[in-house]
């Protein structure tokens, strides 16, 4: 057992010192959006912690109204502000972590300043001390102990909170964890989760120091060196934080002439879209000369969009039927012809997007069980649960609960609900129907899992959802501004049928290779990269 264990250790270490490169600046991504929340939560908070204090109906305005932030799940906190900032990354993620870190900075100024001693205020108030006096040169320097346990588990929680942050595009060690999530790959949870708890010890701990740099120093033989000890452990946080900034973005940034010349990629957070996503990515890398930057894992259909018709990325792949029913809200359709005409005028129309040739393939949506249920309960077609409904219990992604072309229209067609419906990670999905813990899932039907893990995906005999031909969409002003990117990917046109599709899914979700490297496996293979990874035309240049 312990060798075993020893071996996977040294295994995961040897996964991690591949990784370090893009550690370091994930890390350094942590530390700036954490950093800088907290730092705004201090700003705020502790006025509004001393103004609460003086006032009874006050103190409990102001604790009240920050709880009630408080309560909103993370997740939701995020998508919220998505919405009402409009754009992804950075921003909305540090208001909601700055909002996250009021509660305990708030709280403890308040039960700090309140637990000073009545006798001791009133004291300084006998020696003609003013309001300010007091609070300044009495309460607070009494109350910091308090205060700074506040600031603390402020910015231990704000670590962990901003591995959420990865979800809208923000960076920092949560983009590990999102793609361990959407790859079942448990080395890349762990790349994220272990540094992230580091950090937050780290965090801690520099915070302690910076609260002993703060005590006085008394005067005594070594007082000097003391003293300069102290003002080091004061500074402390502002150089971790520009520690985080260097490793985020001191070692990356473009030359101010290439600024114009980066495309930006987005997916979404399961395996085919990360695939799309580095398909994309290659095929501009080796045949322009432009430079890419991939910000993959941003969550479901509605995140990437409006990143994409916000300006926030340039191109990403999505589905036709998903494009028809979810962002255009269209009725279903099942001439894939006519819906692939209906969704390129209408992103053109509305939101200034074009949809490129799509590669080939059709990832529609299929009710999938256990092979071995489905020949004990002679399961066939969709229409055959209606029987067995209200006993199953089913395991789908959050989108598909609740979007018109999944399980709420789904009812409607067929005529019949499932007695248990949970949300689901696209990954975690497909274990829970093969271990039993649901009945039924909305698999992809270009999903290698299907296969491998022997599953029955049911005929949708009733037509009703609609085809999901895969192409890329790009902000029209990105290809005004750089044609090549068109003339580039339209050699990705037909490139992909299902059982291709399904295979380079397999590739990553069962024999655990990187997205990058099955899809420079492929480019090779179909010949538009060479064998260092550069196009034809290059090497023959």
């Amino acid at each position: 057992m312990w060798a075993g264990l020893l071996q996977s250790v040294l295994a995961w270490l040897n996964f991690a010192a591949e990784r370090i490169p893009e550690l370091w600046v994930l890390t350094g991504q942590h530390l700036v959006l954490t950093g800088v929340s907290t730092g705004l939560a201090i700003v705020i908070g502790l006025p509004l912690g001393i103004l609460a204090s003086t006032k009874r109906w006050l103190r409990v305005s102001v604790l009240a109204t920050i709880g009630i932030f408080q309560t909103i799940p993370s997740l939701a906190m995020l998508a919220i502000l998505l919405v009402l900032v409009g754009k992804i990354g950075a921003v909305p993620a540090i208001i909601s972590l700055t909002i996250y870190a009021l509660l305990p900075i708030v709280r403890n100024t308040v039960t700090g300043i309140e637990g000073v001693p009545p006798d001791v205020v009133e004291a300084a108030r006998g020696i003609g001390m003013t309001p300010v006096q007091r609070l300044r040169m009495v309460q607070l320097p009494l109350a910091m102990p308090v205060l700074i346990a506040g600031i603390r588990t402020a910015a231990v929680v704000g670590v962990g909170i901003t591995t959420l942050s990865a979800f809208i595009g923000a960076g920092g060690l949560g983009q590990f964890i999102n793609r361990g999530l959407a790859l079942s790959n448990m080395q890349l949870i762990l790349l994220g989760a272990i540094p992230a708890a580091l950090l937050a010890m780290l965090v801690d701990g520099v915070i302690a120091a910076t609260a002993w740099g703060m005590q006085p120093v008394r005067q005594a033989s070594g007082h000097r060196l003391k003293a300069n000890l102290k003002r080091v452990a004061m500074a402390m946080p502002l150089l971790l934080v520009a520690l985080g900034a260097y490793a985020a973005f001191g070692t990356d940034h473009a030359p101010p002439g290439d600024r114009g010349k980066t495309v930006r990629i987005g997916s979404k957070n399961f395996t085919e879209q990360l695939l799309l996503g580095e398909l994309l990515a290659q095929m501009i890398e080796a045949h322009t000369e432009l430079s890419v930057d991939r910000r993959f894992n941003l969550g479901g259909t509605m995140i990437c969009h409006e990143a994409l018709a916000a300006g926030e990325i340039d191109l990403y792949a999505e589905y036709t039927g998903t494009g028809l029913v979810t962002v255009l809200k269209r009725p279903v359709e099942d001439d894939a012809d006519r819906v692939f005409d209906v969704v390129r005028t209408g992103y053109r129309e509305q939101f200034d997007l074009e949809w490129l040739e799509p590669f080939g393939f059709n990832n529609t949506y299929a009710l999938t069980v256990r092979k071995s249920l489905a020949l004990e309960k002679g399961w066939q077609t969709t229409s055959d649960l209606a029987a067995s409904a209200s006993t199953l219990r089913a395991g789908f992604t959050a989108e598909f609960s609740e979007r018109a072309d999944g399980y709420t229209g789904l009812r409607s067609a067929y005529g019949f609900g499932f007695a248990d419906v949970r949300d689901l990670e696209p990954s975690l999905m497909y274990q829970a129907v093969v271990k039993g813990e649901v009945d039924v899932i909305c698999a992809f039907t270009t999903d290698g899992r299907i296969a491998a893990f022997d599953l029955q995906p049911l005929v949708d005999d009733r037509q009703f959802f609609p085809p999901y031909f895969a192409a890329p969409v790009i902000r029209s002003e990105c290809l005004r501004d750089h044609p090549e990117v068109g003339t580039v990917l339209s050699r990705l046109t037909g490139i992909l049928d299902d059982n291709t599709m399904q295979a380079l899914n397999y590739q990553v979700d069962e024999k655990g290779r990187r997205p990058s490297d099955v899809v420079r496996k492929f480019l090779k293979s179909k010949r538009l990269l060479n064998q260092t990874g550069k196009s034809e035309s290059e090497r023959q240049i």
